[in-house]
């Protein structure tokens, strides 16, 4: 009997600090929004990895990866080159974020890696736990100046990006 008790006890404190694996699927989306002294313009991120750890309904864990050769244009090869060359995709392929922690229950506080600068970010997101799924959504404004990125530019400087664009995301993970 003391034996049944000991199982018992030990696999129901295993039940409560059981760890979730989650993984990034097919429904998620990004896209980043900008402007320019012609026009506005949206390009999407076409190919997203990304994992999430939850114990206890809390998220532990965060890592998520765009390759940059994948985030395209509506506008076309052109923009997605000088996209491509501001990101500085040839030293810098991926830009990533990691979870250092959530503050309350809508900060993702992490690091952030745009074209090999390393940043400390605050973002508020709606967080959505819902059986198998954690959909994270919401978006970032971000400066490319901090990121060391200058502002794409055509026709010989008179086209100009505006320095600050908005990423905007709706990542839903599935449990694994």
């Amino acid at each position: 009997m003391k034996t049944f008790i000991f199982f018992l006890i030990v696999s129901q404190t295993l039940v409560v600090t059981a760890q979730t694996n989650y993984n990034l699927n097919e429904k998620s989306t990004m896209t980043i929004s900008g402007s320019s002294t012609v026009h506005d313009w949206t390009v999407t991120a076409n190919q997203m990895a990304g994992t999430l750890k939850m114990k206890a309904k809390t998220i532990t864990e965060i890592g998520f990866t765009v390759p940059v050769e994948n985030i395209k244009s509506e506008r076309g090869p052109t923009m997605d080159k000088k996209m491509y060359a501001a990101l500085k995709n040839e030293e810098y392929p991926t830009v990533t974020f990691q979870l250092q922690e959530v503050k309350g229950t809508t900060i993702l506080t992490g690091t952030l890696n745009i074209a090999g600068i390393e940043k400390s970010v605050q973002i508020v997101a709606a967080i959505n736990p819902t059986g198998e799924t954690v959909e994270i959504k919401g978006e970032k404004k971000l400066v490319l100046q901090d990121f060391g990125m200058d502002p794409p530019t055509a026709m010989f400087g008179q086209i100009v990006v505006g320095d600050e664009v908005t990423v905007h995301f709706d990542l839903v993970f599935t449990s694994s």
